[in-house]
């Protein structure tokens, strides 16, 4: 399959699991060109084609848009990309579970299962008033913004965005999109187990034992996840 239909697939699948819905977007580092990424034009995730993707310089410049409409928030991949040359994808979204740990100041978004070892001791955070004050929109427009928030995101694979979201990255679009859809589902039991009171977090080094035992498996939910959403989608599985 190629990285392209892979890419639409993703737009597919992370609407399906939940973790998009009318925004966010998801991106893929050029197989041929490392300094360019492909990514969808403006337009809501779940009804991304092949004639949809984009292919965009590092600095969120257009190559090939035509009158194409594209992403405000563009910045977010290339501004990561060129700060970690070890990402091959990356994702934003406004997951509901996990938006709520961007603005608290009590608790972190941190590992509570081992499907979410790659969180491993715990998402940074992105606090757009340190960068361009408090009258922002707190979107990523331009290129300043998207350096800010590679630093903050820095070597970890996860950065909460105060009161906007989150963005993941990975070695590969496959596990960008199973650590997207696990990142929600952590959030949503860390908030029912800290209802109960107390929770007990995997250490760094279980975090990162469970990391390279699950995802080393990533083939299987990916299969799941896009045959459930073709099928949503009346195609065939």
């Amino acid at each position: 399959m190629s990285l392209l239909q892979q890419l639409v697939d993703a737009n597919h699948i992370l609407f399906h699991q939940g973790v998009l819905d009318a925004f966010g977007h998801v991106s893929v580092r050029s197989e041929t060109r490392p300094d360019r990424f492909l990514l969808a034009r403006n337009m809501a995730p779940a009804l991304v084609a092949p004639d949809d993707i984009i292919e965009f310089e590092l600095d969120g410049a257009p190559v090939d848009a035509g009158d194409r409409r594209v992403y405000l928030e563009r910045f977010i991949h290339g501004s990561i990309y060129r700060a970690r040359p070890d990402v091959m994808a990356v994702v934003h979204s406004h997951s509901p579970s996990v938006v709520p740990f961007s603005v608290s100041r009590r608790n972190t978004l941190r590992p509570v299962c081992h499907m979410s070892g790659f969180l491993g001791s715990g998402a940074g955070l992105f606090e757009i008033r340190d960068v361009a004050g408090p009258a922002t929109d707190l979107l990523i427009t331009d290129d300043r913004l998207g350096r800010a928030l590679a630093d903050s995101l820095g070597e970890r694979n996860a950065v909460l965005m105060r009161g906007h979201g989150s963005t993941v990255v990975a070695p590969s679009l496959k596990l960008a999109v199973y650590r997207a859809v696990y990142a929600e589902i952590n959030a949503k039991l860390q908030t029912q187990a800290i209802a109960l009171g107390d929770p007990v977090y995997l250490t760094e080094e279980e975090a990162g034992a469970a990391e390279r035992s699950v995802e080393g498996q990533v083939e299987r939910p990916w299969a799941l996840w896009r045959s459930a959403a073709r099928r949503a989608a009346g195609l065939a599985p």
